[in-house]
């Protein structure tokens, strides 16, 4: 009896949105092998939450003036949203700030304190004077001793990876206030890793090559073998997290090291009350598939199993250790502060199907080196390798089949030519050989045949011409179709856990909507199934919007968010007193008074036409002297031929920004900016819509319009 498959994503760090890398980091990997552990037919339990104790939370809402558990419920709450937009398929979802949590563990403390796996030592560490209080080791930057980066923080440095202590760090400072801390004695406890390694290591031995861990999973575990475990404090000075039950550890909590991996087990505990012992306390049942990024590996290989082989139980340790390297954005970092890179909240916006994001993420997954994601390979996966070839067999298979025959398909078993025995014997094999690739975690390259496998479809179907036999054997065109719909039937089995929506309109379409992995490589087993009619399955992306989203997502100004441009109500019109072409303007754009704009409308409009009008106002052009005037702005017009036509509309309101579609309305003013600079910028009437660029220009979500001129330069 195939043993159980317990999968876990590393915890999420409630501080943030998830970006594009920490999806495919863990959740969505583990998700897609949770999915076909499902259909496979194993007994299976996925689980994750988010991890929210630490001083980063602390410090956030010290600086938003809220509590540290109103953040994390904020962004507990972001997190859910994103994973279930991304059709995640937790079988259990919870968090580290519970009272469940709390108690495991606590729990697990006082076993390993009970198997004397802890020592205590009294040891200096940063204190800053200024915040009045110790750092955490995050919270001390300074240069890295082994590479020189200058921003190191105090437990790992970014730019090589090295773990690192506070006092390691050359000329230190306070990541809050710059202060440089000093050091002060405190007492802690620590897990005696030294103590507790033979054991650690002999398991580790029996493990890691037997069960397929990745890599850089085994190179990173040995290496911290190789260079002889030291005991790892697990309390620390905070007060956000979990207590420590320890008369003289009052006011000390758990360090999230300790406490983070044992969600696993308190999420399963809130989940499943009354079965949670069969996932974690039966190793001859059970198995542990772990799926983590690569700077979480001694923490999933080294201190969580130490934890639970010590804890006086026999606790389920992980089985294999499933580990990404990092997916960049563009050749750079995901940065939220920069707006570099696409993060969860921006998917839904973007209106692209979420099947797409999750191919495109899984085909790139960052499996044996760091990956980047790109927008033109994006545009050309998804079009290239999904829609030409997943979406381009459905529709031809489909169509074809539903349009030649009629009534349920028939067995053909017994009617195959040596070709056709042929493609069904390599689609077997295929199939058998994606197996392995799953059962291995291997989930880029199981992607990456099963793509070949509907490519080889299309072949099979080009060199049938099913077109031209069923002219003269429709009998073998039949055949050939039926086949077909047998491999559509399998490739939707296969990609149902990579692309779940589109997989099951495949299996809806040949009719076998239950269908699971027991089901494929059999090429008779839909035989008295009637089809459901051929839909299109994807709609291709347009390569137009690639350049647009590069800047978007650049973290680098557009040029308009350079610009001020708000709704601005005419007040008041006079003749300008030295130069009779001009007008001088008197415009509330929602600020403390009225600013005084210059204009040459005057051939063109009355003042009677202009006062009342609400039009649009370039607010921080630097104010310039016209023939003794002062004009501190500038009103926007479409201009085509020496005809003018204002931009307007009567029902907005005075102070409204202007901003490009899909971009927000800068958060601060913008600096002062000179006419050369605006006149730099790409703006046009194009079809009676204002553009810049491409991209519409709104006015509380509303695009701006001209009447009369359909094209026109903007000025």
């Amino acid at each position: 009896m195939p043993k159980r498959k317990l999968i876990t994503s590393a915890l999420p760090y409630v501080n943030n949105a998830p970006h594009l890398g920490n999806i495919i980091g863990c959740v969505l990997s583990a998700d897609v092998f949770a999915r076909f552990c499902r259909s496979r037919g194993y007994e299976t339990l996925y689980v994750c939450g988010t991890d929210g104790y630490g001083t980063a939370t602390e410090t956030k809402a010290k600086k938003e003036g809220t509590t540290p558990e109103a953040i994390c419920q904020r962004f507990h709450q972001i997190h859910e949203s994103v994973y279930r937009y991304f059709n995640i398929q937790f079988d259990a979802f919870g968090k580290t700030f519970a009272p469940q949590h709390t108690q495991t563990v606590q729990h697990m403390y006082h076993a390993l304190k009970a198997a004397d796996a802890f020592v205590e030592k009294e040891k200096d560490a940063p204190f800053c004077n200024d915040c009045d209080k110790f750092l955490a080791d995050r919270f001390v930057e300074g240069v890295c001793p082994h590479c020189g980066y200058e921003h190191a923080r105090g437990d790992q440095c970014e730019s090589c990876g090295k773990l690192l202590n506070p006092e390691d760090l050359k000329q230190p400072s306070c990541a809050i206030c710059t202060t440089p801390p000093e050091m002060k004695s405190t007492k802690h406890l620590y897990l005696d890793l030294e103590k507790l390694s033979p054991k650690l290591e002999k398991w580790l031995e029996s493990t890691m090559g037997k069960h397929g861990w990745t890599l850089n999973a085994r190179t990173t575990t040995q290496s911290w073998l190789n260079q002889g475990l030291q005991p790892r404090p697990i309390t620390r000075d905070l007060k956000w997290g979990v207590a420590v039950p320890e008369a003289g550890y009052e006011h000390k909590v758990f360090y999230v090291w300790f406490d983070a991996p044992l969600g696993y087990i308190s999420i399963t505990q809130s989940a499943c009350p009354d079965s949670w012992q069969k996932w974690w306390l039966e190793p001859e049942n059970t198995e542990l598939h772990q799926f983590l990024g690569k700077d979480n590996i001694p923490f999933h290989s080294v201190m969580f199993p130490s934890c639970l082989m010590n804890a006086q139980q026999d606790w389920v340790l992980p089985h294999r250790l499933n580990v990404t390297e990092y997916l960049n954005y563009e050749n750079t970092k995901f940065s939220k502060s920069k707006n570099v890179g696409v993060f969860g909240t921006d998917v839904a916006e973007l209106g692209f199907p979420v099947d797409f994001w999750r191919f495109y993420l899984l085909s790139v997954r960052p499996e044996k080196q760091d990956a980047n994601f790109l927008w033109e390979d994006f545009f050309d996966k998804v079009n290239n390798e999904l829609v030409d070839n997943i979406g381009n067999l459905v529709n031809r298979v489909m169509t074809f089949h539903g349009t030649r025959f009629s009534g349920p398909l028939k067995n053909v078993a017994s009617a195959l030519t040596e070709a056709q025995q042929e493609f069904v014997a390599h689609c077997v094999d295929a199939t058998e050989k994606i197996a392995v690739l799953f059962e291995a975690g291997e989930l880029k390259d199981a992607l990456k045949q099963t793509m070949l496998l509907g490519k080889a479809g299309n072949k099979f179907f080009h060199d049938q011409q099913p077109w031209q036999v069923v002219k003269s054997a429709p009998e073998q065109a039949c055949v050939t179709t039926t086949l077909i719909l047998h491999l559509l039937r399998d490739l939707g089995v296969l990609l149902a856990p990579y692309i779940p929506e589109s997989a099951q309109k495949i299996l809806a379409m040949v009719g076998a909507p239950a269908a699971c992995w027991s089901d494929i490589g059999n090429f008779s087993n839909l035989a008295g199934v009637s089809i459901g009619s051929a839909e299109i399955l994807f709609e291709k992306l347009d390569v137009a919007l690639v350049e647009r989203l590069k800047a978007k997502f650049s973290g680098q100004s557009s040029g308009m968010e350079l610009l001020d441009i708000r709704v601005g109500e005419i007040l008041s019109v006079q003749d300008h007193p030295q130069a009779a072409h001009l007008y001088v303007q008197q415009i509330d754009v929602g600020q403390a008074r009225p600013i005084s704009v210059a204009s040459a409308l005057k051939k063109h409009f009355s003042a009677d036409e202009l006062v009342g009008k609400k039009v649009l106002v370039l607010v921080n052009l630097a104010p310039a002297d016209l023939r003794g005037v002062t004009s501190e702005g500038m009103v926007l017009v479409a201009e085509k031929r020496k005809k003018l036509e204002l931009f307007e509309g009567a029902a907005w309101q005075v102070g409204m920004a202007c901003a490009r579609e899909g971009y927000p309305s800068p958060q601060t003013p913008p600096a002062q900016i000179s006419f050369e600079t605006f006149s730099q910028q790409p703006f046009q009437v194009q079809e009676g819509k204002l553009m810049y660029g491409v991209d519409p220009v709104h006015v509380d979500g509303t695009p701006v319009t001209t009447h009369a001129l359909q094209s026109a330069k903007v000025k």
